[in-house]
This record gives C-alpha cells, sequence and structure tokens, in this order.
C-alpha cells in the first residue's frame, strides 16, 4: 500500500512513505489530559489519524508516546504501527520528533510527522500532501499545507532531512532544520482548512463544536 510515482515516462519507482505519529505531549493547556484520547463520533482521536495514514497508503507508522503512554497505547496497538517510547517527553516536541524519526525502520523516500490532535484530517488530505510532495519545485525537500497564510499540518520531507535531523544536534527538529534551510521549504498552498485544525485548549473544544455542529467528548475515565 504505497504510492505510484508517475513521470512523464509513465510508471517507474514507487515512493514510500513513512510516518511519525505524535502523542507523547502532556496536555497540559487542556488540563493534563492525553487530549489524542479525545473521541469524535466515538473514535479517539489518534485511532483517527491511524485510519488516515493508513487509508492514504502509508507504508510504515511510529507512535510516539510519553504522557499517558499506558492509556493511549491499548487504543493503538491493533495497528500495524511502531511504538516509541519518548522517555524525557518534557523536553518538548523536538525530541519526541527525533525519537520518532529514529524508530522508522524501513528504507524511506519520504517522511511524514504527523500530530495525534488533529480530529478532522482524512485519507485523502494526506493523499493531497503527498501528492504535492510529489509535485515540489526541484530543490525543496520539505512541504507544508499553507492555509489563508497560515503553517498546517502535517508536513512532509525527503528522507535526506530525516537523516540530517537524527544526525545534528538534540535540539533539531524539523522546524529547526526549516529555518536553517528556507530555500529547502516548500508550501503547499489550500483552502483546505482541516489541516489547521488541532486541539490544544478547552477554547478549542468549544471552537470546534461551534464551527462543526459535532462534539469532542473525553472517554470513560478520564476525568473532566
Amino acid at each position: 500500500m504505497g504510492c505510484i510515482l508517475k513521470g512523464g515516462g509513465g510508471l517507474h519507482s514507487r515512493l514510500v512513505v513513512g510516518a511519525v505519529l505524535l502523542a507523547a505531549g502532556a496536555g497540559s493547556r487542556i488540563g493534563h489530559r492525553p487530549k489524542s484520547l479525545l473521541e469524535l463520533g466515538g473514535v479517539p482521536l489518534v485511532r483517527r489519524q491511524l485510519i488516515a495514514l493508513s487509508g492514504a497508503g502509508v507504508d510504515e507508522v511510529v507512535v510516539v508516546l510519553g504522557h499517558y503512554a499506558d492509556q493511549i497505547e491499548p487504543v493503538v496497538q491493533t495497528f500495524p504501527v511502531t511504538l516509541a517510547r519518548n522517555l524525557q517527553p518534557d523536553d518538548g516536541q523536538v525530541s519526541s520528533q527525533r525519537v520518532g524519526l529514529a524508530a522508522l525502520a524501513g528504507k524511506l523516500d519520504a517522511v511524514i510527522v504527523a500530530l495525534a490532535d488533529q480530529p478532522l484530517l482524512n485519507a485523502q488530505d494526506i493523499t493531497a500532501l503527498i501528492a504535492a510532495f510529489k509535485k515540489r519545485p526541484e530543490g525543496t525537500q520539505v512541504v507544508y499545507p499553507e492555509v489563508g497564510g497560515e503553517r498546517g499540518n502535517p508536513v512532509i520531507f525527503t528522507s535526506e532531512v530525516r537523516d540530517q535531523i537524527l544526525a545534528g544536534e538534540a535540539n533539531i527538529g524539523c522546524r529547526q532544520w526549516q529555518g536553517r534551510h528556507p530555500q529547502a521549504v516548500h508550501a503547499f498552498v489550500t483552502d483546505n482548512r482541516r489541516y489547521k485544525v488541532d486541539i490544544d485548549t478547552p477554547e478549542d473544544l468549544a471552537a470546534f463544536e461551534a464551527s462543526t455542529g459535532h462534539a469532542l467528548r473525553w472517554p470513560a475515565g478520564v476525568a473532566v
């Protein structure tokens, strides 16, 4: 289940895509709760992300856990994914990125870094991002969605970028790499606001329900 790269000469080498799904955070701005376990239509957000990645044909997925790992792991362990634990999740998202990138085992052409708290992303959105990566300008290595002049997520980049991040200092992640190589970064301009919607605060929960008519609910066992 990968992506076929089409060129002027017809079908040629297959694009092999891996993904790192970040689900290690403390949820400090939302009451110190595992926001990736918020449910939309009874389905936890982290499972929705895995369904989207699978539906888009992503070949390998690493889920990075940290805070609440014991609660999240049972929700994702039925998927054919690698679970990687960030033993120091309070070091921030960069540390989780690096744990996930290091845990990817396959020979990949591209890597997606995705957030586990984006409730609206679906397989078509991931497929569109991969398509934008295939069509990126020559010389660029990172593609991110841009909506209304603002950055969205996920981001996708070449395996070379992954290797360079891992070879760099511990405080270097995808965003820091982009800052050092702006000429290698391409914005996929779109009006698809699903790339921009994520959940960080109680206000985000209220805004999501107001804009979509759908409520995100905490699962049983998570204090409200």
